[in-house]
């Protein structure tokens, strides 16, 4: 019987997560002021390789991929964006071990502030207008913070 419950809950979660990363950016793209929690997604990325679940890569990738095509973002750029604090600034932010809070936070403000450059200069570079600097997108950050320090 323990077998059976754990098997469903095993079900439930990630059914749920599934519905979330595939329904969430369709509702961002309906109602603006939906958070676009690019840095928590990008957080679980970063997880994802640091501890080597393929799980917390795919759900991560396939939130960026629908985000980005239901936004009309340029495509690949929150992947590309995660990979590059990972590589240029994670490995730096590992001296905050003894503070569980630190690391989190910084990842996220990092991985929304080299997303929202990126974003400007693919602006700037192919003279578009992909987003629009508001009180939404602080908004946004402040979610993004405040839900990884709450998981």
């Amino acid at each position: 019987m323990d077998k059976l419950n754990r098997s469903l809950y095993f079900a439930f979660i990630w059914s749920s997560v599934l519905l979330f990363i595939v329904f969430y950016p369709m509702l961002i793209s309906i109602y603006v002021f939906l958070p676009l929690l690019i840095g928590v997604m990008g957080y679980v990325f970063i997880q994802g390789i640091e501890k080597g679940k393929t799980r917390y890569i795919f759900v991560a990738i396939i939130y960026f991929i629908n985000l980005e095509v239901n936004l009309s973002l340029p495509f690949f750029l929150i992947f590309i964006s995660s990979l590059l604090v990972y590589v240029l600034f994670y490995h730096s932010l590992l001296y905050f071990r003894k503070c569980r809070i630190c690391r989190p936070v910084l990842s996220v403000l990092l991985i929304d502030a080299v997303y929202l450059g990126s974003l400007l200069s693919y602006d700037f570079i192919f003279q578009t207008n992909s987003i629009v600097l508001d009180n939404i997108l602080l908004y946004s950050l402040i979610v993004d913070l405040l839900i990884v320090v709450i998981l």
